[in-house]
């Protein structure tokens, strides 16, 4: 939740129209699927020039920041697949979308695990064995199998979340505490991988960012066996670079709803 705002309380449909910078213009249904399907058709056009097939592709659309009223309106434009940082942030706008598929990207503490399983199809976050472990307990007491992702910091940035990368890139070499943890499984379904790219980095460095996601995941499924056909990577400023080198699921709040308020 950001600094000022109350826990629980979000701006409605003509309270975020009002706070919208003049040059931003209002949220509406129609404006949202414009740059939705202009975001995707680029996507799509990045994916088929790096030899993919196109439909791979799929924008989790982050709504972090914003209120149910541009929910509202989002699942209106036929958007059907939401991100959320906090679950504190989410639950409510889940009661204005119920159909849509929500998708938790932010961090996920131990003590929230219950609600994420309950509340998400996919929890990108897994930064832990400890947490994956939970997360499959929980699953199995609720009868529920969420996707799950493993979160790697691949850029080594103190303030992202994730795997350590020097860590990860030795457990997917050698059976040890993480293929003991994936073989273990029993209701969480691990999909794949996740991380952050480096902020304000070039086309280039990003890229290398996500090419190293990339030879992780394919490291990791050929020491388990175990197909991992997702790859959350990309948002606004590094979409284009993430689709290049495999990116599944690409997180886009701002090209979608443009700034954030507040």
């Amino acid at each position: 939740m950001r600094p000022g705002r109350p826990a629980g309380a979000f701006a409605s449909a003509d309270q975020l129209a009002a706070m919208l910078p003049i040059d931003e213009p209002p949220l509406t249904a129609e404006l949202i699927r414009s740059r939705h399907d202009a975001l995707l058709r680029r996507l799509r056009t990045a994916a088929e020039a790096a030899g993919r097939d196109p439909d791979a592709v799929r924008i989790v659309a982050v709504t972090k920041g914003f209120g149910m009223g541009v929910v509202r309106e989002a699942s209106a434009a036929g958007l059907g697949r939401f991100g959320e940082n906090r679950i504190q942030e989410a639950l409510p706008k889940m009661a204005a979308a119920p159909d849509a598929e929500w998708h938790l990207v932010g961090r996920l503490q131990a003590n929230k695990a219950r609600h994420a399983v309950r509340g998400f199809a996919a929890i990108h976050s897994v930064d832990s064995i400890d947490l994956l472990g939970r997360l499959d307990r929980i699953a199995k007491e609720e009868s529920l199998a969420p996707m799950t992702l493993l979160q790697v910091n691949v850029t080594g940035e103190a303030t992202k979340a994730g795997f350590a990368l020097e860590w990860f890139e030795d457990a997917v070499r050698r059976s040890g505490p993480l293929s003991a943890a994936l073989a273990a499984l029993a209701a969480v379904r691990l999909a794949g991988l996740m991380t952050i790219g480096p902020a304000g980095a070039t086309f280039d460095e990003s890229r290398r960012t996500f090419a190293t996601l990339r030879h992780l995941r394919d490291e990791l499924q050929q020491l388990t066996g175990h197909q991992l056909p997702e790859l959350s990577m990309g948002m606004t400023a590094d979409a284009d670079a993430a689709v290049a080198e495999g990116a599944t699921l690409v997180r886009i709040g701002t090209a979608i709803f443009g700034p954030r308020v507040g």
